[in-house]
């Protein structure tokens, strides 16, 4: 959905409007002077820096990866640039050696990327890691091609440090419409005939996601921003409360915010100060509302379903 904006001539410059129902996310020079203290606080969660130069935690349960893919992308001032495929293994490998004693021996590791740099990631976090699933989400959006298939998915690599792991599949189950209701007895068959919904076991194809847009609450301006409902899934499956949550490509914080919107502990970190300060934006807006779009009584619903979306 196009951001729609209204422009404003003052003499040469031109200022764009947020449209009425535009809630994205933005700093505010006063955010700047008040968050920007807290960055330079050792004891916080949320730190500036590259994590190889900051203390981090120890004993973290969840390891939520999103590095720069292997695509040429701007983040901030920060500059990624396509390599080899060699290259991007070896550059994986590197973060995957470097933060492996940080976690927990029975923690769970999730490690994004797309098609491409996929094949990467399954070859360097083998060589750490047990790999258990990899899940593909849907877009819904996607960069449209006239001589390939248009790119709408994502990759999320499931791994595990050991052979003894945290796995809940009843906190993660999808609430679908039935569309063959299936009755025995005369009655409806796990599902409920009221509402003509089911829950179901969660596949490790997803379509019910939803990109942040301009009129979502979560939205911000960083461009490859994670939906909270994406991270939302993880953490459930692979945490319980009190759990330690750890995300070193934290970008504009969905994995702190829905870590806290979920009663986990959590620390992030990223070189950019301003998306730094956007995290920790986010996670004051979670003490007035920890909703998460999609994930009502305690179940995921699909996108769009209405009232729950």
């Amino acid at each position: 959905m196009a951001r729609r904006s209204c422009g404003v001539n003052q003499g040469k410059a031109k200022f764009r409007l947020k449209a009425k129902n535009n809630r994205t996310i933005t700093l505010t020079d006063e955010d700047k002077v008040n968050l920007r203290p807290r960055l330079d606080d050792l004891d916080s969660e949320i730190r500036c820096g590259d994590f190889k130069q900051l203390d981090l935690p120890r004993g973290v349960n969840l390891l939520f990866l999103d590095p720069p893919y292997n695509l040429p992308k701007k983040f901030g001032d920060f500059q990624f640039n396509r390599q080899t495929i060699q290259d991007y293994s070896t550059y994986l490998d590197k973060i995957f050696k470097y933060l492996d004693p940080y976690l927990d021996e029975n923690a769970s590791i999730y490690i994004c990327g797309d098609w491409f740099s996929s094949v990467s990631i399954y070859e360097a976090a083998s060589q750490h890691w047990i790999i258990r699933n990899r899940i593909t989400w849907e877009r819904e959006k996607g960069r449209g091609a006239k001589t390939n298939w248009k790119n709408s998915s994502e990759d999320i690599w499931f791994c595990t440090k050991g052979k003894e792991y945290k796995f809940d599949v009843n906190a993660i189950k999808l609430r679908r419409k039935v569309i063959a209701p299936y009755k025995e007895g005369g009655k409806a068959k796990d599902w409920d005939e009221k509402t003509g919904f089911r829950d179901t076991h969660p596949s490790n194809l997803w379509t019910d996601i939803t990109i942040p847009f301009w009129s979502m609450s979560e939205n911000t301006k960083h461009n490859t921003q994670k939906p909270e409902k994406l991270l939302a899934k993880l953490i459930l499956a692979s945490t319980e409360e009190n759990d330690l949550v750890m995300d070193p490509f934290l970008g504009s914080g969905t994995a702190a915010v829905v870590a806290k919107k979920l009663n986990r502990r959590f620390f992030g970190c990223d070189i950019s100060e301003e998306y730094c300060m956007l995290a920790l934006k986010r996670l004051q807006m979670a003490n007035d509302n920890n909703d998460i779009q999609g994930y009502t009584d305690g179940v995921f619903w699909e996108r769009n379903t209405l009232k729950y979306q």
